[in-house]
């Protein structure tokens, strides 16, 4: 049985039981304790934990998982995949441990042919928690003797999310492969011969704090009881296809194949070259599926993972004899393999490509370099008598070359060499102090810092920008793609290096000032000013006349316009924080901002929107604020006197020893900032909020324009709201209540013409039981809808023409045709089904005619598909099996 079908089969299992089909969430959620989702019940967490109400009582879903977290066994057995496919149901508080135990049995052990998978009852196990007696009875009564049944402790058998929270018992299914995998005696005894594939989480209790899999309280019953279950759908492959692992299943294969044929090798010859088959067919699954997801390959965090997975692949290549690139060939394959069941696979296929192939290339280049620069260190470390890697030569290796520090133990342990990993951590822990790392991902966020070095050990950069905006300074270095030169010509970007600048580099919220850099014919623009170890400024520019050079004294100069807007918006953030806080209280605390030229946009922690009442009084206290033309101090002080004083302190945010506190007002405002601001609050001009809205959990976000942005914003509405005015007839003052009476008017139309069209298809329904065929004592209506007839009212139109039958059995089909889609709906009434005539069994017969999908209970199902022009022979389709059953 393939493996698309095994999925297929779950699904369509649980959806005939009533469920309502998921489709797999991205491997991406929000979600910061998850690098990627590991389970498959991860997207059902909300609901679980009462955070959210679900729309459905049961689901069922086959999630796709990543977990990432033993790499290095990959390959080297059998066992391990970073990529997998985790088919469950779930309940929320509807069914329990009887129905989840039913529904696992019946899917695992039913026939091929009525849509289960055919495993023989005699070779499955159960295990259940110490003392859940309730479970092992329940599998008893299905059919499991008591000497298949094991009873296991709560480190095997009870689970929990790690956290307070959901918890309960679980109960296990095992597959006895034979003895010819291990000993005898259950799961307890081997868990290679007797393989997991289906556990059972029986939600029941709540968890207090603690440690580990059993170090935990039990706090007592859940107000509901959930279902949480994960059928290993790899698992469940390789024993159906009747191969010896995951890795010689149907999906898994064929990219050993291709490797094969690419490398010249065969797999099942050598244990090495086998790891270096199973490491490419795993990494190069996984990597598709991760980069369809929207990962890129980078150097942090998720892109990181992606790296380390596809340089694995292309050394592995390289290990079994691959001379050219390979990485194309091997996403081509995954594509072909596993579009069936995900086809953005195939839709967006091309991006795929090009991503994995461009991170191949850029590595190809780095093993040309970086193997040669490995194998002369471990040359020198052996003559030397030692046996371990410098952590510096690691780093070295990492920073300079792009090696992967497990590229570099890979490659250590193959040559009989350690790594000192720990001066390796100490080296790349200093390099991020130096690095900055803000919320927007800047361009020197985990970048190559080595060039700025010298110039940061030489000292930091003298801002000069609070008290002048021209500024005279000396060159003390140029940099041109990453490196360091003597010389920049027109129309060069370079970074320049200044001993002072009074030019704003971005920090604190506020954008970089905008500006120039001169000598005497000589002519850069400013475009953006970044800063370095937090305190060394890069002028990014862009040379527009002449030629610098290193040495040169030059005049720095802030745009003034800019600086201006730039001072407005920063010191219009500090209004809107204090008036925050004034309307909300202490708990409205400041979680990030963004000022620039006449914008700002403030991040507050809070719960819940604001009202309209709430925004306005902001905005009015802000504004009464600038009015009053409140003096701003600026001073530098103490951390803890500040503090002592009042000052408002970013939470997370790492301050000196010494900090600038900006005073706008007294005790109005009272900051820690850095920013440049105004001299008077006057001078903010008009604060004009935007709106408000969620950026997180908790989180929520005002905007507003400030001075002459503000002006103009408000002139622009003026102008807008004259011409609806004008358009109505009404003055402007008379606009919202015009607008509402509009507005109710074209509600009542649109609900009298969904009265108009429900009367018109319901009119319909007579002629449809005037065309009823009998099928032995079966009256069939088995029909296409009238043309653009919606879901909602095909159920309306299929319900009234089963109610005109009365007691007669009835079956109705109706095939709708809207928009290119097929919406279908079968209803079949008490006296039918007495009959053996099931709505959900006829889904079967002309659901593939359609290319559709559905499900439902007995007496209704409905679902609809996406191929029109199947319409006729489906409906022929379903009148042949009525026949079947009722002829």
């Amino acid at each position: 049985m393939q493996t698309h079908e095994i999925r297929r089969r779950f699904l369509d299992h649980f959806v005939r039981a009533g469920h309502t089909e998921v489709p797999s969430a991205s491997l991406i959620l929000a979600d910061p304790n998850l690098l990627f989702v590991n389970a498959g019940m991860v997207q059902f967490v909300p609901f679980f934990l009462g955070q959210q109400t679900p729309p459905y009582a049961t689901a069922t879903s086959v999630q796709k998982c990543v977990r990432t977290g033993d790499i290095e066994n990959v390959g080297v057995t059998t066992r391990h995949n970073t990529f997998f496919q985790m088919a469950g149901n779930f309940s929320f508080g509807d069914y329990f441990k009887r129905e989840a135990i039913t529904f696992a049995w019946s899917l695992l052990t039913g026939s091929v042919e009525d849509g289960g998978y055919g495993f023989d009852p005699r070779r499955l196990w159960a295990t259940v928690y110490l003392d859940d007696d309730e479970a092992e009875q329940i599998w008893l009564e299905v059919g499991v003797p008591a000497e298949r049944i094991q009873r296991r402790d709560m480190a095997d058998n009870y689970w929990s999310m790690g956290i307070p929270g959901p918890c309960g018992p679980c109960s296990e299914i095992y597959f006895d492969r034979g003895p010819e995998y291990g000993i005898e005696g259950g799961p307890e005894a081997d868990e290679d011969r007797y393989l997991e594939i289906w556990n059972l989480v029986f939600m029941q209790n709540e968890r207090g704090a603690g440690t580990g899999k059993d170090n935990f309280e039990i706090l007592g019953p859940l107000p509901k009881k959930n279902i949480d279950t994960g059928m290993g759908v790899e698992r469940v492959a390789f024993l159906l296809q009747g191969v010896d692992n995951v890795y010689e299943t149907d999906l898994l294969r064929p990219i050993i194949d291709k490797a094969e044929e690419l490398t010249g090798r065969s797999y099942g010859v050598t244990h090495e070259d086998d790891v270096r088959f199973r490491v490419i067919a795993d990494h190069a699954r996984t990597g598709a599926m991760l980069i369809a997801d929207g990962v890129n390959p980078g150097n942090d965090g998720r892109g990181y993972v992606l790296r380390r997975l596809l340089r694995r692949i292309v050394r592995s290549a390289r290990l079994l004899g691959a001379e050219k690139p390979v990485m194309g060939e091997f996403m081509k394959v995954v594509s072909d393999l596993m579009s069936p069941s995900y086809p953005e696979l195939a839709t967006d296929f091309r991006r795929i490509e090009t991503v994995a192939v461009g991170e191949e290339t850029a590595f190809l280049k780095t093993l040309n370099t970086g193997s040669t620069l490995f194998d002369n260190t471990a040359a020198a470390v052996k003559a030397k008598g030692s046996n371990t890697i410098a952590g510096s030569d690691a780093f070295t290796l990492h920073d300079t070359y792009g090696f992967p520090i497990d590229l570099t133990l890979e490659m250590a342990a193959e040559a009989g060499l350690a790594v000192d990993e720990d001066g390796f951590r100490s080296l790349m822990a200093e390099q991020r102090k130096r690095a900055k790392d803000d919320a927007q991902a800047r361009k020197h966020a985990h970048a190559d810092l080595s060039v700025y070095k010298e110039l940061v050990d030489r000292g930091a950069t003298e801002f000069t920008g609070f008290d002048e905006l021209t500024s005279e300074a000396h060159v003390l270095a140029l940099i041109v793609d990453g490196v360091r030169v003597p010389v920049a010509t027109v129309g060069q970007d370079v970074e320049v290096i200044l001993d002072r600048s009074p030019l704003y580099a971005e920090s604190g919220g506020q954008i970089a000032d905008r500006g120039s850099i001169t000598a005497a014919g000589v002519k850069l623009r400013v475009n953006d000013v970044q800063k370095i170890a937090k305190k060394l400024w890069v002028h990014k520019t862009t040379v527009e006349q002449g030629q610098l050079t290193e040495g040169d004294i030059v005049l720095a100069q802030a745009d003034p316009g800019w600086r201006r807007g730039a001072t407005q918006g920063h010191s219009g953030t500090h209004m809107v924080h204090a008036a925050l806080r004034q309307i909300l209280g202490p708990n409205a605390v400041q979680a990030g901002s963004l000022n620039k030229p006449g914008y700002l946009r403030f991040d507050f922690n809070w719960q819940g929107q604001l009202s309209e009442q709430q925004k306005n009084d902001i905005e009015a206290v802000s504004n009464d604020a600038v009015g009053a033309d409140f003096p701003v101090n600026t001073f530098v002080t103490d951390l803890t006197k500040a503090k002592q004083m009042g000052a408002m302190a970013l939470f997370g945010e790492n301050y000196g020893d010494e900090v600038r506190v900006v005073e706008i007002g007294g005790p109005f405002s009272m900051e820690l900032c850095g920013g440049t601001h105004v001299e008077h609050s006057s001078q903010i001009g008009p604060i004009t909020l935007l709106g408000e809205s969620s950026v997180g959990s908790g989180v929520r976000r005002v905007e507003a324009f400030v001075g002459l942005d503000s002006y103009k914003y408000l002139a622009k509405e003026r102008a807008l709201l004259a011409g609806v005015a004008s358009s109505l007839k009404v003055p402007s003052e008379e606009v919202p209540g015009r607008v509402e009476q509009l507005v109710e008017r074209l509600k009542a139309a649109e609900k009298e013409l969904e009265r108009t069209k429900v009367a018109a298809v319901l009119s319909s329904a007579g002629k449809f039981v005037e065309e009823a065929e009998r099928v032995g004592s079966v009256l069939l209506v088995a029909a296409a809808a009238p043309e653009g007839v919606a879901a909602g009212d095909l159920r309306t139109l299929a319900t009234d023409i089963r109610g005109r039958f009365g007691s007669s059995p009835a079956v109705v089909v109706l095939l709708g045709n809207a928009d290119g889609k097929v919406p279908f709906v079968v209803t079949v009434n008490k006296a039918a089904q007495d009959l053996g005539v099931k709505a959900g069994d006829l889904v079967g017969s002309f659901g593939p005619s359609i290319a559709g999908r559905g499900g439902g209970k007995p007496e209704m199902a409905q679902g609809a598909g996406s191929d029109p022009s199947g319409i006729e022979v489906g409906l022929a389709s379903v009148r042949a099996r009525v026949v079947e059953l009722a002829g």
